[in-house]
């Protein structure tokens, strides 16, 4: 356990930022199950609806350090190869 009072203080604020962080990435995995259900399901408007709000919540995770840089990149180059391929067929 930590000794100085600013030692605690740092601890509350690792444990909040720490929930923040696994919220926010629960919440990007729900969007882009919803994304791929709707590309299954060949929707491409409601798809594309769906990518949009998966993608700046990925590029909002990103800018805020939940998510690396390239992880946020690769994702959503995954998902916007989903919604060509479904915009092709």
């Amino acid at each position: 356990m930590p000794i100085e009072r600013t030692a605690f203080k740092e601890l509350r604020k690792s444990k909040l930022r720490h929930f923040k962080n696994i919220s926010t990435k629960t919440e990007i995995r729900t969007l882009i199950k919803n994304f791929e259900k709707l590309a299954t399901g060949n929707k491409p408007d409601e798809a594309k609806k769906a990518l949009n709000i998966v993608i700046s919540k990925v590029d909002k995770a990103a800018s805020k350090g939940v998510l690396k840089s390239n992880t946020a990149s690769r994702k959503i180059a995954r998902l916007m190869k989903k919604l060509s391929s479904l915009k092709k067929t």
